[in-house]
């Protein structure tokens, strides 16, 4: 870490949900539709542009991580109601169809595209990596590798989170051990080797905005912070706006909410503030450039 700064930006919740709510994921549809998982409920809810919120889907076991597909459907990974891990495929209209069963993984969480037919998966807990392809229905192992495990197999943190991907590089966030790793992607999708691109910082998930810049949650430590291409760390969100277990954010996609960030909470659920677990919270912030497209 290069160094530490702070500069708050206002926060507008948008929409809030009863003590111990595990807001766990998020992603932004073309329509700027939000749609978030509860991770105990077994939900996927929506949040419509008037701020109306709605069950999307609900599955019978534990919600993880979600990713949008090119024609607007949403995969969702977790567990089933015999704790096996799998990801489901959630029509436009809530449909839920079960993908795939993956018996050999521990505990997946993050998710996202690595083309138009293959989506990369953490497993927090083996250390790897899947590669799922959707027509197919298959997966395999795109990556496991010391530096997206745990230090070791009693630690409850996860360690490979968040997964997004940047200029040809894929980020991952190894919670536990307090880092970012980058990987590069070789030619026909393979997995370079990883190196850590920053240590000393507790991110959950995250994403990038169009030049560069990293905005990630930190959970336990209850804020946003955003990492410039050179390391610098910025802390632009705290406890007091709103980000009490801050667990994931993604930009808005409409023509005037590009350059805004949304971000899910837990209220604190892991590790309570002084004052007491909040509600899960919605949160916007308004961080002035625009994120990734959507592709």
């Amino acid at each position: 870490m290069i160094e530490t700064l702070t500069d708050l930006l206002p926060a507008q919740a948008i929409a809030e949900f009863p003590v111990n709510t595990f807001l766990e994921s998020i992603v932004v549809d073309a329509d700027n539709t939000l749609f978030i998982t509860s991770h105990y409920e077994g939900k996927v809810f929506r949040i419509s542009t008037d701020g109306v919120v709605a069950t999307h889907a609900t599955i019978a076991g534990k919600a993880t991580g979600l990713a949008l597909t090119p024609n607007g459907e949403l995969l969702l990974s977790g567990w089933d109601e015999k704790e096996t891990s799998v990801v489901w495929l959630i029509a436009s209209d809530g449909t839920v169809e079960l993908l795939t069963e993956l018996p050999e993984a521990i505990f997946l969480n993050g998710l996202t595209g690595l083309d138009g037919d293959n989506y990369l998966i953490a497993d927090s807990y083996r250390g790897a990596i899947w590669q799922l392809n959707v027509p197919t229905k298959t997966v395999s192992i795109w990556l496991e590798h010391a530096d997206i495990a745990r230090t070791s197999p009693e630690e409850v943190f996860p360690a490979v989170n968040g997964l997004k991907i940047y200029d040809n590089f894929l980020y991952a966030s190894n919670t536990q051990k307090q880092q970012i790793v980058k990987i590069p992607i070789l030619a026909d999708r393979l997995a370079g080797e990883p190196e850590i691109f920053l240590s000393g910082i507790n991110i959950d998930d995250f994403a990038f905005d169009i030049e560069g810049n990293l905005y990630g949650t930190t959970h336990v430590f209850n804020s946003v912070v955003k990492i410039a291409p050179d390391g610098t760390v910025t802390t632009i969100a705290q406890l007091e706006q709103g980000m009490a277990g801050s667990t994931a954010l993604a930009f808005g996609t409409s023509e005037g909410d590009r350059t805004s960030i949304y971000v899910t909470t837990n209220g604190g659920m892991s590790f309570p503030p002084a004052t007491g677990v909040e509600s899960g919270k919605v949160v916007r912030l308004e961080v002035g450039i625009a994120g990734l497209p959507l592709v």
